[in-house]
């Protein structure tokens, strides 16, 4: 049995967990506020996977002792990068605002849903 604490299984699950959250969320705001809010709301679930990709990646490579140097530029750009592009598709669509920003802390709820967990399982 695989230790069900450990970086791999915490990464994997708070992956999964996003991928829930974001899915019934954006159907939540597609249902109740219309296409607008549905994507909005998967645009800042998007934006909140590749900044938890990012940061698995730097965390994982910091792991090893060995940081990815071709990727630092762009690591250290990543919100400037994510900023000027969710910019420019909300400038030039109607997509709302509100609801880029509700998805973006889909990060933010899997982390509280996987520390709910790690402390549940480690009463067992």
């Amino acid at each position: 049995m695989p230790d069900e604490l450990s970086f791999e299984r915490a990464a994997w699950r708070i992956g999964r967990i996003m991928m829930v959250i974001g899915l019934l969320g954006t159907l939540v705001a597609l249902i109740a506020r219309g296409w607008q809010w549905g994507a909005g709301f998967l645009l800042g679930s998007a934006i909140s996977g590749l900044n938890f990709h990012w940061l698995y990646k730097l965390v994982a490579a910091l792991g090893t002792g060995d940081p990815p140097r071709h990727r630092g530029v762009v690591l250290g750009f990543r919100y400037l990068i994510l900023g000027a592009g969710a910019y420019v598709i909300l400038r030039l669509s109607r997509i709302s605002l509100m609801a880029v920003l509700a998805g973006v802390f889909v990060l933010t709820a899997a982390l509280f849903v996987e520390v709910i967990f790690e402390i549940v399982y480690a009463r067992k």
